[in-house]
């Protein structure tokens, strides 16, 4: 069976989405540990799971960067959560039916590993359905002060902190595993 990791970038208070964060993460300039850290996390990688705001963002960016971790995402399948979208590019479809049902059924139809990128509502019901074999927050070193926060709203959900990994330029890395 596949797993799931979800990558998510934060605040120091948790904030993951907003103006201020925006302003706050421009300011945090990614090293080269950084990128070793994506190629490790993206080396057993099977596929990426995105949602469709995240997709959007991705497919305007990711395919004209270059270097290995462009490379890698770049090459890879990606499935994306919409109920709006009907074409895709770069590497993409549209999951059928019901995105976490699909979601488990791409879990279910061999080994590697799904990263997904971004986070919301897609997110939170991954989740909730206990999809999510583990979450990696990468802390930067800002306090937003506002926007929005990680997974608000969800039911307790009990996770086993598995690696702390410092990325040199002031950001952690936090692996978490779903408890089971």
């Amino acid at each position: 069976m596949r797993k799931l990791i979800e990558y998510d970038h934060l605040s120091i208070d948790g904030r993951m989405a907003g103006d201020a964060w925006w302003a706050g993460q421009s300011e945090v300039v990614p090293n080269d540990r950084h990128f070793a850290y994506q190629l490790r996390l993206l080396s057993s990688a099977v596929g990426l799971v995105l949602g469709r705001v995240t997709y959007e963002g991705f497919v305007q960016t990711w395919p004209t960067m270059t270097g290995d971790v462009a490379d890698t995402i770049n090459s890879l399948p990606k499935y994306v959560a919409s109920t709006t979208l009907t074409e895709t590019t770069w590497n993409a479809e549209v999951l059928p039916g019901d995105p976490v049902e699909a979601v488990a059924r791409l879990k279910e139809a061999g080994d590697g590993t799904l990263v997904k990128y971004g986070n919301g509502p897609f997110s939170r019901a991954l989740v909730e359905a206990g999809l999510l074999d583990e979450l990696h927050l990468s802390i930067s070193p800002f306090v937003a002060g506002s926007g929005e926060s990680l997974l608000s709203g969800l039911r307790t959900t009990a996770m086993d902190l598995t690696s702390v990994t410092d990325l040199g330029n002031g950001t952690v890395v936090l692996a978490y595993a779903t408890r089971r």
